[in-house]
Formats: structure tokens, sequence, C-alpha cells
């Protein structure tokens, strides 16, 4: 992806006489009619209408106003700096879920259908392969989930968060959907006075007006979208220093600041914890956005993770459980943020790996064995796969429900196949490949064949082999240096259950 374009001037446009300018007036809600408007993809086995072909997203420049009340749309301006990569008559981008009011290319009003869960843009001229194009389009974004669609849009107590994984951030705002098209980002947004408003990356502007306050924030690395984050309630940031001066920044409800701040004070040296394993954090700031909602779920949004309140305040969870799944969401900003999955099938390097190093830290910090974990991981792992399918090809998710992917096969049954891998070439390459897995592939894409290629030479060794019955079999292979772990009878296996990390 480019992530630094050259400035270039407008394509010539011929001169158009007023009859002309009005004709394109009046048509500019239609689409041409020389052939129908349909959804596309980008391919992906999970979600075949996810993404669009046809160009790189460079940029998104992204700006809500908030309008006091989380049941009613946010009015919303998303602008897409993009390249494109073929001769495009039509743009299609990923956007359902709210009205669009006007679609606008290179300045120009544009036509507009849709077609599925894509906004298909006819611009007044052909867009040609190697050109930059500028997309601005005018829209609400609802919070309210459409019925058998679950939103991007979290709903607090007090206002709203963000959950796009895997397949909801079009949801919220049009975009190229799909991980393979990382971009840069900037978030513009307007709250009534009594809120705050925080999103990924760090602060570049506040503007502050009679009743209401605008907050901006931009990336300094790209991201995918459905790791976009932005918060609004009544909440309080909390600054402190983390490895290298990094600035790490915490978003909490505000009467729960000072329940909060014993766990919150952890960050700075669970960061140093991971980069002793790893190498520097990947990222320009690091924080935890602890939201009074019930997802079932936490969140490694870049640079802001989202985590339930309640995984701090539920006195039944010991400590060391709790610290363990914050390591998880950070073991996430390397593995899953920095390195994002080429394809959907690609999560169990993201889940896999920060399932590792929270059980690394449950070991260090609860003396919970990771030998007694992976045996046990082990023993239902063949259930697992009947389930969810291998690993590396997991079942498709059903219709609309975007953590449907997201069960055991690609958590324990992931780290099963790296400890595993470890047991095959041995601790010390282990260590090599992992650090030269976020060194080689940061801010990018990576899959699971690079994953195998850069194994097998890290270890000197054709690991081939070896991942094509760890990843793709139907039943797990014997483990390396355990001959007496023996699976058990396959079980009927759900989703990871409520709380869990993600």
């Amino acid at each position: 992806m480019l992530l630094t374009p050259q400035s270039q001037a407008p394509r010539s446009r011929r001169r158009k006489t007023a009859a002309a300018l009005l004709a394109s007036a009046v048509s500019v809600c239609l689409v041409a009619a020389s052939a129908p408007v349909v959804p596309l993809g980008v391919g992906d086995r999970l979600f075949p209408y996810l993404g669009n072909p046809g160009y790189d997203v460079a940029s998104y420049d992204l700006s809500f106003t908030y309008p006091g009340s989380n049941s009613r749309p946010l009015r919303a301006v998303t602008t897409i700096k993009a390249r494109t990569t073929a001769d495009l008559d039509r743009v299609n981008l990923d956007f359902a879920h709210g009205t669009v009011d006007s679609v606008d290319v290179d300045g120009e009003p544009a036509g507009f259908s849709t077609a599925g869960e894509d906004l298909v843009i006819t611009p007044q001229e052909a867009v040609p392969d190697g050109t930059w194009m500028r997309i601005t389009v005018r829209h609400t974004s609802d919070p309210v989930s459409a019925k058998g669609r679950e939103s991007g849009w979290v709903r607090t107590t007090d206002g709203l968060a963000m959950a796009n994984q895997a397949d909801a951030a079009h949801r919220v705002f049009p975009c190229n959907d799909h991980p393979s098209d990382k971009a840069m980002f900037t978030i513009r947004v307007t709250a009534p006075k009594g809120l705050t408003a925080v999103a990924n990356g760090l602060p570049a502007g506040v503007a502050r007006s009679e009743g209401s306050t605008t907050w901006t924030y931009r990336t300094h690395h790209p991201m995918a979208t459905e790791l976009a984050q932005v918060s609004i309630g009544r909440s309080t940031v909390l600054h402190r220093t983390g490895p290298h001066g990094l600035p790490v920044r915490d978003v909490v409800p505000t009467r729960d600041r000072k329940a909060l701040e014993p766990w919150l004070r952890k960050t700075p040296a669970q960061i140093a914890w991971m980069e002793r394993k790893l190498g520097r954090y990947p990222f320009e700031t690091y924080g935890m956005l602890v939201a009074d909602a019930s997802t079932g779920f936490e969140l490694e949004t870049q640079t802001l993770s989202l985590f339930e309140r309640e995984l701090f305040t539920e006195s039944a969870y010991p400590e060391w459980y709790v610290e363990s799944i914050m390591v998880h969401e950070l073991a996430h900003q390397w593995f899953g943020d920095s390195v994002s999955p080429r394809t959907w099938s690609d999560l169990w390097l993201n889940e896999g790996y920060a399932t590792w190093y929270e059980a690394l830290y449950a070991e260090a910090r609860g003396g919970k064995p990771m030998r007694d974990r992976m045996k046990a991981a082990y023993g239902a792992s063949d259930g697992w796969r009947a389930v969810g399918g291998p690993p590396a090809a997991p079942k498709a998710p059903e219709p609309g429900r975007k953590t449907g992917i997201f069960r055991h096969n690609v958590y324990e049954g992931a780290t099963l196949v790296l400890y595993a891998l470890r047991e095959e070439i041995g601790s010390a390459a282990f260590d090599r490949l992992q650090r030269a897995w976020v060194g080689r592939y940061q801010d990018g894409t990576a899959s699971t064949a690079d994953y195998v290629r850069l194994a097998s030479e890290i270890s000197g060794r054709d690991l081939n082999g070896f991942f094509k019955g760890w990843l793709y079999g139907e039943k797990t292979p014997p483990m390396p240096g355990h001959p007496d772990w023996k699976p058990q009878a396959p079980a009927k296996q759900g989703a990871p259950a409520p709380g869990a990390a993600r």
C-alpha cells in the first residue's frame, strides 16, 4: 500500500455546457443503466463480499457529529484518498446501515446506488488506472443494530465505542472493509459539552464552540478498518509514561477512575515485559478503553484496546487472570494490528500468538503452567476442529455475525500449533521466528504461507509437511515430544465464553 502519495494535479476534464451541467445535476443519484450494479469483494474465503478490487486506500478522514443520544444516528462525512489499480467506471465501497446524502469524486458530484452491502459510486468520468482519486461521502452512521446484523458501534451506558471486528466497520462508515487494505486515519468527533471523545492515534487538535467540542486524532501507522476506535462518553483520559517515553493513555468512565487505577497502572510494566520478548512496541501510543457495556469480549483496537468494565470490577476474577487478558490485547498490537492478516483465514496467527502470550503471562504471574494448559487443549483439539474447522481453514460464520469466526480452534487450538512448532524446532529458533515475523511484516499484512516460509527459513528445515497437518488437518497430529498426549472424543464446542479476549 502507498502511504505517502505524491500530490498530483486533477485529471483534465472537458469543458461542460450549461445543459450538460443540468443533466448531471438531475442524474446525480442515478447510476448508469448500461450494466447492473453488483456487490464485489476481494475473494476472501470467509467473507466473499468484503473489500473491493480496483484501488488501494491511502487514507481515511472520518468526521462524526454525535447528537447527544446513542439511539440516534450520527451525522458523518467520510473522505477516502485512494490510488486506482485498474480503470474504474464504478467504484464499490463497503457500506450498510446508514443513509447516504451525497457522494463526490474529486470534488464533482457522482451517482450512487446500493448492491448488497456495497455502496456503488459512478463518477462523471471513468477513473484511469494509476490515478489518485478522492471520494467524499456525506452520510449517517446508525448506532442501533439492524435486525439480524451486528453493528460496529457499541452502545455504552453514557455513549458509544466501536467494535468492528471482523466485518462491521462498513456498518459505521464507507470503507474498503478488509484487513489487506490498511490505511492512515484522521478521525474527528464533535460531541455536546460534558462529553469526551477519543480515537486511535494521537491528539491533533481540539476546537471548542458554544455547546460542543470537536476532537481530532491521527494515526502514525497504517491501520485496518476493523481496528478503528471511537469513544464518546462521560470519560476521563488518564496519562502515564511507558518504556522509552511511550505515551500511555487510558479512557475510563469518570465515576470509575479511582477503582480502575490499580489495573491501569500495570500497563507500562506489561509493555516492558512484551518488549523483552519481541522488541519495541510498534505504535505511537497505547492504552485501555474501559467501557460500561456488555459485549462478551475484549478487543485489540489499534493503540486503544477495548475492555468491558466488568472484567475489572467483578471480584470473582483472580488478579492473574485479569492481567493475562490485558496482555492478550496488548500482544495483539504486534500480532494482528502491526502485522495484519492477509485474509481472515489467517486469523489463527493473531489469536494464537495473543493467547500464547496470555498463557505465558499466566504462567509467570499466576503459576499456571503452559504445559498443563496445552495438554488440556490437545485433548479438546479434535472437537474444536470438528466444530470450527482446522486453525488455518476455519468454517464460515453465520451471515451478519461479526464474532462468528472466533471459536476455540483459532484461540487455544492455534496456540497448540505454536506449542507444537516450538517443540519441533526448539525454543531458540522459535524465539527468533517471532521477532523476525513482527519485524519483517511491521505495518503490513502477511499470510499463513508467509509464516510457513519464514519458519522454514529460520529453522533451516522444510516445515511444509509439519504445518499441513497442524493447520489444515481434520485431526490433530501427534504432539512432538509428548507421545503420551491423547485426543479426547469430540464433544460439542461453542464459541469462547462471554468475556473472552479477541
